[in-house]
């Protein structure tokens, strides 16, 4: 079985194509001078140190703190509508990030993402502790495209870094109420002390509650999934020693609890499951999210979950004259004790009812030491050194396999450590006026290991003497350079025109099992249970990646222009899965041979008088497999990824009003995206979702002079929703529904 290569639409191309000429032609033509009319230029650190974002030569969109707000933002999961080939979704093991149609879908101890997730410059390894709500954030930059040279681990896909705000020498304060529908419940805070001439401190607080999205139609009192009760804290110190040394110290807390039952059963939005070809079935947003799975094999049991995550982290920065010394070190900590209930398909037409109870407690420490000359000679280098760290000690006890062969207790009690090294550097030489040549490397080496078992138990606690114990134990050390070569080029004053081409490395890993004669825990591995190495193992994902953009500022800086066209040629693509291993649910990854990702992107803002500003964006992507094999007899070639429609539009417009002494702004936010799918290799399976529209609106009222504000907003006015994700067992995490809420501040 083969398919047709996929295409983007070739209006599209031709729009973004002639959008970028237009942009450089109407740039010769007007005076680029800016004046209060002007889109505000963004500073960014997206090439660790500080430049204009229109300046930066690379793919990067930035979200300031007062558009989270107005958007209503609280976390990652809810700011990939308005990102460029970016989805962001929000699972019940954690975050997926998915940037060009490059994602990873291993979300356990021993899977990386193929996208980096940053606070505050610190990578956060597992998914689950990149949930957290924004406090208190500055911005947050998203960088698309291969990161490795600078931000090394698991960048292949790119990035999001939040960047959060940092002690000022200003007293001032402010405090946030929200109320809305779904009983929404809100209220921060934050207040920004200068202690002395060289001490400051800023505290955030928050606290968010809401009901549940998800509806129980399974005949029990349960409370449904897809609630909110979260609390999140962050202390910063910002600490001048001397006149040419600061020091950044911050620590965040972040608990959620609720019901992490976050998913209805495929069945909800598709025919033709059980046959092998669903299709996408018409039916009401209630019913959508409406659980009515009614296990033949046990009674649902409350769900609920208690996430800890807990960072310490120290930024120093030493101006030493020629050059700045960087240090960047953290640890983090993430806790949970998680209890689901899972649909599990076990069959065609058979679906189980599963208790999943999970105990997780994971430690990563990372430090980074970096040198950068200063001043704008024809040279600027940087280089450092990097090492992380992590540890593991998770378990997983299922309940509800009998049916499939299974004793009561089915459990994965695992202790997984990681290690990376890296050196880097980067040297830009400046040619001439206007003409920059950057050249960088790193070299990164990764070491994995995991001990544990797959216990077949009569009972929640193990007893030697009537249960049963296999071995997973695996080690593997991987190791590669990536590169990265640009150049950019001043067309104008305000037009810049930029190229690269780099390489990108996300480590290789293993499945659960064991090799034949290996020994552990007091465990063997006999042959008759043994895993060869080529199942056991998978290698790593590697990235050749060829870019070319534009940036532009046009009539007086009224209107902005970005473009991108790129290519990306993977081999040994990292694709995970669910399935059912000697009758035992196991999480399975393998390489998926070569994949391509390219397209187009464009996006801008354009000021319409003194009161009106409209933002645009257009993309077009062809995200496929070049060759890969789901099966030994069947092809994938020419299917396309996972959430990579073949086009997106957005289109947003806000207008100030002068009313009652004061401003009101009122602003709309639409997104159009072309169908795409979602796929589970393993069992030949493709879910097809529809094209969709979805738009936000948003009134903001604030007096002139004065210390608060108003501000409405609803979410999703289509009250339309769809599959975000979807497991190799059929359960579904759907988007939100539509939501509504009033926010009051005040400032002092």
């Amino acid at each position: 079985m083969t398919a047709t290569p996929v295409r983007p639409a070739r209006t599209l191309l031709a729009a973004a194509v002639s959008g970028m000429v237009c942009s450089i032609a109407t740039a010769h033509t007007v005076p680029a001078q800016e004046n209060g009319l002007a889109v505000p230029e963004v500073i960014v650190t997206a090439e660790r140190s500080e430049s204009l974002a229109s300046r930066s030569p690379l793919a990067i969109s930035v979200l300031s703190g007062e558009q989270l707000r107005d958007l209503g933002a609280d976390s990652p999961g809810t700011i990939g509508p308005r990102l460029p080939n970016v989805y962001i979704d929000q699972a019940f093991s954690g975050l997926r990030l998915t940037i060009r149609g490059i994602s990873n879908s291993d979300s356990t101890d021993k899977g990386d993402p193929s996208a980096a997730f940053m606070l505050d410059g610190v990578y956060i390894a597992r998914p689950a502790g990149q949930s957290g709500n924004f406090l208190d954030v500055e911005r947050i930059e998203v960088l698309r495209g291969p990161q490795g040279t600078l931000y090394g681990r698991n960048t292949t896909a790119g990035l999001v870094n939040v960047i959060s705000n940092l002690p000022s020498e200003r007293f001032e304060g402010a405090v946030g109420f929200e109320a809305g529908t779904y009983s929404r419940r809100k209220v921060d805070g934050v207040i920004n002390v200068p202690v002395n001439a060289l001490l400051s401190l800023r505290a955030a607080l928050s606290k968010l509650t809401h009901d549940p999205y998800l509806n129980n139609g399974q005949g029990t009192q349960l409370r449904p999934g897809m609630d909110g009760d979260d609390r999140d804290a962050r202390l910063s110190a910002k600490l001048a020693i001397g006149r040419d040394a600061t020091l950044v110290l911050r620590y965040d807390y972040g608990q959620a609890e609720g019901n992490n039952d976050r998913f209805v059963p495929d069945t909800n939005f598709y025919t033709g499951v059980a046959s092998g070809k669903p299709v996408y079935r018409d039916s009401t947003t209630d019913e959508r999210l409406t659980n009515s799975f009614r296990p033949p094999n046990m009674t649902p049991v409350q769900g609920w979950q208690d996430r800890v995550a807990q960072g310490w982290s120290a930024d120093l920065r030493w101006n030493l004259g020629p050059a700045t010394l960087y240090y960047l070190g953290a640890r983090r900590k993430l806790d949970q004790e998680i209890r689901q209930n899972y649909y599990y398909r076990v069959a065609p037409r058979l679906a189980l009812g599963v208790i999943n109870d999970y105990d997780g407690h994971n430690t990563q420490d990372s430090h980074e030491l970096r040198l950068a000359t200063n001043g704008a000679g024809r040279l600027s280098a940087q280089g450092g050194l990097y090492y992380f760290s992590e540890t593991s000690d998770t378990s997983y006890a299922f309940q509800g396999l009998q049916p499939v062969g299974l004793p009561r207790y089915y459990a994965f009690p695992l202790v997984t450590e990681a290690r990376s090294r890296a050196v880097f550097g980067q040297l830009t030489w400046r040619v001439a006026d206007g003409l920059r040549l950057t050249a960088g490397a790193r070299r990164t080496e990764d070491d994995k290991d995991r001990v544990g078992s797959t216990d077949f138990q009569q009972g929640p606690v193990f007893n030697a003497a009537t249960d049963r114990r296999l071995l997973n134990a695996a080690q593997l050390h991987t190791a590669r350079t990536t590169w990265r070569l640009g150049a950019d080029v001043d067309l104008l004053p305000t037009t810049l025109l930029y190229g690269s081409l780099s390489t990108g490395y996300k480590a290789g890993g293993f499945n659960d099992g064991c090799i034949a004669g290996s020994t552990a825990l007091g465990i063997a591995c006999p042959a008759a249970a043994a895993v060869p190495a080529s199942a056991l193992y998978y290698q790593p994902e590697e990235l050749r990646a060829y870019e070319a953009g534009l940036k532009s500022r046009l009539w007086g800086g009224r209107v902005t222009v970005n473009a991108a066209a790129f290519v990306y040629d993977y081999t040994n693509l990292q694709l995970s899965g669910t399935a059912i291993v000697s009758g035992a649910p196991r999480i399975l990854t393998g390489n998926a041979g070569v994949a391509r990702s390219r397209g187009l992107e464009l996006d801008g803002e354009i000021r319409i008088g003194s009161n009106g500003r409209l933002s645009y964006g257009a993309s077009a992507l062809d995200a496929h497999y070049v060759s890969y094999n789901p099966t030994p007899a069947v092809s994938w070639a020419g299917r396309k990824l996972d959430r990579a429609p073949s086009h997106v539009y957005t289109l947003g417009y806000e207008h100030r009003f002068g009313l009652f002494g004061g401003q009101l702004h009122a602003g709309v936010f639409s997104r159009r995206s072309a169908d795409y799918v979602i796929t589970i290799p393993s069992q030949l399976l493709e879910y097809r979702i529809p094209a969709h529209t979805s738009t936000d609106a948003t009134l903001r009222y604030a007096p002139t002079g004065s210390a608060w504000s108003l501000l409405a907003r609803v979410r999703n006015l289509e009250n339309s929703v769809r599959p975000a994700l979807i497991d190799s067992f059929g359960m579904t995490t759907p988007t939100a529904p539509r939501t509504a809420d009033l926010r009051l501040d005040l400032r002092f």
